[in-house]
């Protein structure tokens, strides 16, 4: 196990290269991130300005108008999320396979596919409300369902974006594929993902004192210095937010092309493949 955690943390810096080559890259997330808060504005705005509806949970009606605006507002925002990604890793297997990805070919990708990520969107909101649903109705018990059933979705459709983006399947296929595939990858993507929330944990302990520091100096009365340090801060994170979420896209076409195309990535030599060949050792 602390080997594999070792091969992943190399791997996060072999992604760190990667995105060097190609800062354009952190222009997905960061536009992805402007959508979605334009999403919840747009969503938020009519309780603002007008009286807010009541939910009464304890009716029907008032389950099927909950649920209803709830899984509306997922199916938004993993529209623009999915529409981003696909971006995103449209641009990192084109990097990982010896080429020079642009910002409007990711984009011009992601508009291809519009048809398939407005369908992934449709699947990934409906399992987003299923999972509410038992959270909201099973108290205790169901919230702890929820995380469990929620984590094994992760696992499950991981794969299932970037098999959209290479092959070009729908998302029922494109979900098949990918868990076909967690057999081989489950461990990798299990550690990656926790070596990325350490390593980014880790990362944020400086911007979260600034925060702590810019607090204290306004109650002292120093309030210029303390904003400025918070300002500071939030985009110090804000900036993190950007990288990690592009590394971790990254990582991920590592991990799929190296189960899906080994000879692909293979032939790349911007990327150490020997990482990821050591990562990941397919079961019998």
């Amino acid at each position: 196990m602390l080997e594999k955690i070792h091969y992943t943390w190399e791997i996060t810096g072999a992604s760190w290269q990667v995105l060097k080559q190609d800062k354009e890259m952190l222009l997905f997330p960061l536009l992805s991130g402007i959508a979605c808060v334009l999403v919840m504005a747009s969503f938020a705005l009519p309780f603002v300005v007008g009286e807010p509806p009541q939910f009464n949970l304890d009716e029907p009606a008032g389950n099927v108008l909950y649920y209803t605006l709830a899984f509306l507002f997922y199916l938004v925002n993993y529209f623009v999320i999915t529409f981003f990604n696909t971006a995103l890793i449209t641009c990192a297997i084109k990097r990982l396979r010896g080429g020079d990805p642009t910002f409007g070919e990711g984009i011009s990708e992601a508009l291809s596919r519009t048809h398939l990520i407005f369908g992934w969107a449709l699947v990934a909101a409906t399992v987003g409300v299923l999972l509410k649903i038992v959270q909201d109705k099973a108290g205790k018990f169901g919230q702890l369902a929820a995380g469990l059933l929620g984590f094994a979705w992760t696992l499950l459709s991981y794969l299932a974006l970037p098999v959209m983006v290479v092959e070009n399947k729908g998302p029922i296929a494109a979900l098949k594929q990918s868990a076909a595939m967690l057999r081989r990858t489950w461990g990798e993507q299990l550690i990656g993902n926790f070596s990325f929330g350490v390593i980014f944990f880790l990362l944020n302990i400086p911007a979260f004192a600034g925060i702590f520091a810019g607090i204290m100096l306004i109650a002292t009365k120093s309030a210029v210095l303390g904003i400025a340090l918070i300002v500071i801060a939030v985009l110090y994170l804000l900036v993190l937010g950007l990288v990690q979420a592009a590394l971790q896209a990254i990582f991920q076409a590592a991990v799929y092309m190296y189960a899906a195309e080994p000879q692909q990535l293979q032939s790349n030599r911007g990327f150490p493949v020997s990482l990821v060949a050591s990562a990941i050792s397919p079961k019998a």
